[in-house]
């Protein structure tokens, strides 16, 4: 039993055309709950179906079914409760891949709660900026000595404006023992009546979205997002009823709900996760075999580790379908990885904004580089400056149409939380401004050209050069710098830093590393610039802006000497 067809008036297609023409999601009259209305639909009907297959490095194995979802998030539930939380207020969840996450954040979605998603790699400044925008009223992590370190930090210059902190899977003075307490609970969580589908456009999820000119944009969605994750599952993964699905995310990123809970249990699938420390390329491949995963994501800097391993040498036997996105796919992973397994990679192109927006979905034939074509839940198309549509063959920004008095469509935020004026610059003239820039060929596949601004896409992470810029400007050294992505074999891009120093310093290489370290200190590690380049002056246009784009086209041509 899946549950896709009580939500899609049609499940099947001949085509794409039959796809893009006929695909409607039908939301329930009561309103939809994922929680309750999946969770604990699947742990009545099917209380022995597989909902989890969770491992570690320690050697640590659970399998979780749904009755064991419905029980621990009930549990979770009571804990929140007990400590005040209520429909509406905000929970930070930095769980990394430990299992608790799928317990916690569907205990939230059971209050009314919202979950704000949040990577262990946040540091102090990331963490206050995230409890003040979202008001964070509780936050549960998982153990981190670095993590917890900047957490206790903060609270104690918040004070009373401090969020309650509770820890999983450990102990800690001061803080709630999150396990300890959802352990003691009775599990006998009641349905409230606020939470019966009435407010389906309520805000669910928070996920902060790093900009270009400013902090982190906080992107709300509804509690009708989980269904426009169907397509995502069914159509992009193609998971199976009955299958086991992998998406190679840290639950802080919005990828982890799009490929490990929305759409793979809405369409039967369970969902295999991996909590490591640190990402090893042979350790994946034994365990997508040990495991039997039948359908695969990750981003092109995974498959790029994988090719490295003697992948042929390992056995792919259980693995059905592979797909890829986050940033653009080298010609030769895509061949190296159909020489060994078989499989075309399928990519797709999406927003934390959104969903998949295009894609290259089950049934049609890839055009290697192609993303694919638009997702008839958005009917995406592309648009010149003045807002008109481009011809075939001419570059323009992928929109989203907004029809005017109507919903929105399912699985688009429902804006940027609390910046009004960000909100309506991103949907001026009537439709959802992506920023991104793409052109169209004569088969109606899109192709990626880049960003119109400066967002830096490095091994799957975004990155926004202001939080980068901002780091580096404290160090004494600085006197002005631009942060730019330069092309990268493994990683798609990598954090560049050019720099023109103040006159007491040097340039030199022990400098570099200590601005790099600096960087590591005061904002996520992984933001750091790997490449480094001191000049005299930063390019500018007459008004005194800085030009990152021909930062951007001289690392370019250089590349392809």
């Amino acid at each position: 039993m899946s549950m896709e067809d009580t939500f899609l008036e049609q499940t099947d297609f001949s085509s794409y055309e039959d796809f893009r023409d006929h695909l409607k999601i039908r939301v329930p009259p009561g309103g939809f709950n994922f929680a309750y209305d999946i969770v604990d639909a699947y742990a009545e009907a099917e209380p022995e179906r597989r909902a989890l297959c969770w491992c570690n490095d320690h050697g640590e194995e659970r399998l979780f079914t749904f009755a064991d979802m419905k029980a621990g998030s009930d549990r979770a539930a009571q804990v929140f409760h007990a400590h005040g939380v209520r429909r509406g207020d905000s929970v930070l969840l930095a769980l990394k891949n430990r299992y608790e996450f799928w317990f916690c954040i569907n205990a939230l979605h059971k209050i009314g709660a919202v979950a704000v998603p949040a990577t262990h790699m946040l540091t102090e400044h990331d963490l206050e900026y995230r409890f003040e925008r979202a008001r964070i009223k509780m936050l549960v992590a998982a153990p981190d000595e670095g993590l917890m370190g900047y957490i206790d930090s903060v609270c104690a210059k918040l004070g009373h404006r401090a969020p309650l902190r509770s820890l999983v899977n450990g102990k800690r003075d001061g803080w709630i023992d999150f396990s300890a307490e959802m352990a003691a609970a009775d599990g006998k969580w009641q349905r409230p009546a606020d939470t019966m589908g009435a407010k389906a456009h309520d805000p669910m999820l928070f996920y902060f979205s790093s900009g270009t000119t400013g902090h982190p944009k906080m992107v709300a969605h509804d509690y009708l997002y989980p269904l426009a994750h169907i397509v995502t599952a069914k159509y992009w993964h193609h998971v199976q009823d009955g299958g086991l699905h992998y998406t190679v995310a840290d639950t802080g990123w919005a990828k982890s709900v799009w490929g490990n809970l929305y759409g793979q249990w809405i369409c039967g699938s369970a969902v295999f996760i991996h909590d490591y420390e640190r990402f090893q390329a042979a350790r994946t491949l034994e365990l997508l075999a040990k495991f039997g995963v039948k359908t695969f994501c990750a981003p092109p800097t995974v498959y790029r580790f994988l090719i490295k391993e003697n992948i042929e040498k390992h056995d792919f036997s259980s693995l059905d379908y592979a797909v890829v996105a986050g940033e653009p796919l080298n010609p030769e992973v895509f061949e190296r990885f159909k020489e060994a397994t078989g499989l075309l990679l399928m990519e797709s192109y999406g927003q934390t904004e959104m969903t998949v927006g295009v894609g290259n979905f089950v049934g049609m034939t890839p055009k290697q580089g192609s993303m694919g074509r638009p997702n008839p839940l958005y009917r995406i198309r592309l648009e010149k400056p003045d807002g008109s549509v481009c011809e075939i063959g001419e570059h323009g920004e992928l929109v989203v149409p907004l029809e005017q008095n109507a919903p929105r469509p399912i699985g688009l935020f429902i804006d940027y939380h609390g910046q009004p004026e960000a909100t309506a610059h991103a949907t001026r003239g009537g439709v959802y401004h992506t920023g991104d820039i793409a052109w169209q060929d004569e088969d109606g596949y899109l192709w990626y050209v880049g960003r119109d601004d400066d967002l830096i896409k490095s091994s799957g992470y975004r990155i926004g050069p202001f939080e980068v810029e901002s780091a580096l400007m404290e160090h004494p050294s600085v006197l002005e710098c631009a942060v730019t992505g330069v092309p990268d074999p493994d990683r798609g891009q990598v954090v560049k830093a050019t720099i023109v120093l103040t006159r007491e310093y040097r340039a030199s290489e022990k400098l570099v590393k200590e601005l790099q370290e600096h960087v590591k200190k005061a904002t996520a590690p992984y933001k750091y610039p790997r490449v480094v380049e001191f000049v005299p002056e930063l390019p500018k246009t007459i008004s005194g802006k800085i030009r990152r784009v021909e930062i951007r086209q001289k690392d370019q041509a250089k590349s392809e000497r």
